[in-house]
C-alpha cells in the first residue's frame, strides 16, 4: 500500500487556504506556510465559509519559516507570481521523488520553479477555476466553483502525459471534494485558463468593475470576446488547438457565475503589485514568438503596467502576501 502523501502549503490565502483546509478536513496531512496571519492562525485555526458547506479547523499545523516545515512529498505553490522572487526560501524541504505544484496564474511559471529546484523533484502545473477570497486572517470565503486542471512539466512544456503523481494527487483532491481534471499537456491548461484570465483580471482593473457588470455591457462583453479570440489565435501559433465553443463556454460560466471582483482587482485596491508579467507579458511574449499579435491585449497590457505603477508609488511595497 502506498503511504499517503504529505503537503505544504506556500501561500495560506484564498486559494492555498482553501484547498489546504479541504485536504485537512478530508484526513490528508497537511503543513501551512504563513505570514501576517501565523499568529492568528496558529491559535485559532483556519475558518472556511464555503457554497459547498462551511466548516472550521481549529487546530492546524502552522509555520512562519519553511525550514520548520516536516519533510512533505508535496509542495503547493499558492503565492502570487509577484513574489516567486523569494521562492527558494520559501520551498520546503521535500522528499527525494517529491513534487511542486504551482497553482499560480499565467505562462512560464513552472520553467521557473523548474530550474531552481533541478532535477531533484518533479515539478507539476495546475490551474485552479474557483472564486474565493481571503476576508480575514485565516478566514476564506469561497464564493463558486473550485475546479482544479493538473498537468505535468516537462523542458519546452513538451506533454508528459498523465504521471503516478499526478495520479496521487488528484485521488487526494478528490477525496477532499474537489473536482481534479488531468491533461496530458500542461501546455493547452495554462492557454486555456488565459483565455478567462487575461480579459477579466485587467478590465476589472481598467473599468473597476466587477464580472457581472463587464458582461451586462455590450461594448465591454464585445471587448472581453475579442481579447479571448487573441489568445486563441496565440494558442494555436503554438500548437495548442482551443475548441470554437470554448470562449462561448467561458462568457456563459462567467454571466452564471456569482458578481465577483477579480484577484487582480483586489490587490490593486490593497496597493498590491499586479501579476502582469505573468498573466500579460509571457502571453504577448509567446504570441510573439509564434508570429502573431494580440494588439488589445497589448494595450491591456500597457494600460496595467502604467496603473500598478501609480498605485504602488503611493504605498510602500508589500512583498509577501499570500494568495
Amino acid at each position: 500500500m502506498t503511504a499517503p502523501l504529505r503537503y505544504a502549503i506556500v501561500g495560506t490565502g484564498a486559494l492555498g487556504g482553501y484547498y489546504g483546509a479541504r485536504l485537512q478536513q478530508a484526513g490528508a496531512e497537511v503543513h501551512f506556510l504563513l505570514h501576517r496571519d501565523y499568529d492568528r492562525v496558529r491559535q485559532h485555526g483556519l475558518t472556511i465559509e464555503s457554497v459547498d458547506g462551511d466548516f472550521v479547523l481549529p487546530q492546524v499545523n502552522a509555520y512562519c519559516r519553511a525550514s520548520d516545515i516536516p519533510v512533505c512529498d508535496v509542495a503547493l505553490v499558492c503565492l502570487k507570481t509577484t513574489q516567486n522572487l523569494l521562492l527558494p526560501h520559501l520551498l520546503p524541504r521535500l522528499e527525494a521523488d517529491g513534487s511542486v505544484l504551482t497553482l499560480q496564474n499565467g505562462m512560464g511559471i513552472e520553467a521557473e520553479i523548474a530550474a531552481m529546484v533541478g532535477d531533484r523533484v518533479s515539478v507539476l502545473g495546475g490551474t485552479a477555476h474557483i472564486c474565493s477570497n481571503k476576508i480575514g486572517p485565516g478566514h476564506i470565503r469561497h464564493l463558486d466553483y473550485g475546479r482544479i486542471h493538473l498537468g505535468a512539466y516537462g523542458n519546452h512544456y513538451e506533454p508528459q502525459g498523465i504521471t503516478e503523481r499526478m495520479q496521487a494527487i488528484a485521488a487526494d483532491f478528490r477525496r477532499a471534494g474537489i473536482e481534479t481534471i488531468l491533461s496530458e499537456n500542461l501546455l493547452s491548461v495554462r492557454w486555456h485558463k488565459l483565455v478567462w484570465n487575461i480579459p477579466f483580471n485587467g478590465l476589472s482593473v481598467v473599468l473597476d468593475a466587477k464580472t457581472d457588470a463587464m458582461m451586462a455591457d455590450p461594448d465591454t462583453r464585445s471587448l472581453v470576446e475579442q481579447l479571448m479570440h487573441e489568445v486563441v489565435a496565440a494558442a494555436a501559433g503554438h500548437g495548442v488547438a482551443i475548441a470554437a465553443d470554448f470562449v462561448q463556454l467561458m462568457l456563459d460560466s462567467t454571466i452564471a457565475m456569482k458578481p465577483y471582483l477579480t484577484s487582480m482587482k483586489l490587490d490593486f485596491e490593497g496597493k498590491r503589485p499586479l501579476e502582469m508579467e505573468a498573466i500579460y507579458g509571457n502571453a504577448v511574449k509567446a504570441a510573439r514568438e509564434a508570429g502573431v499579435s494580440m494588439p488589445k491585449t497589448e494595450l491591456l497590457y500597457r494600460q496595467l503596467k502604467f496603473l500598478d505603477t501609480r498605485n504602488l508609488n503611493r504605498q510602500p511595497k508589500n512583498l509577501y502576501i499570500s494568495r
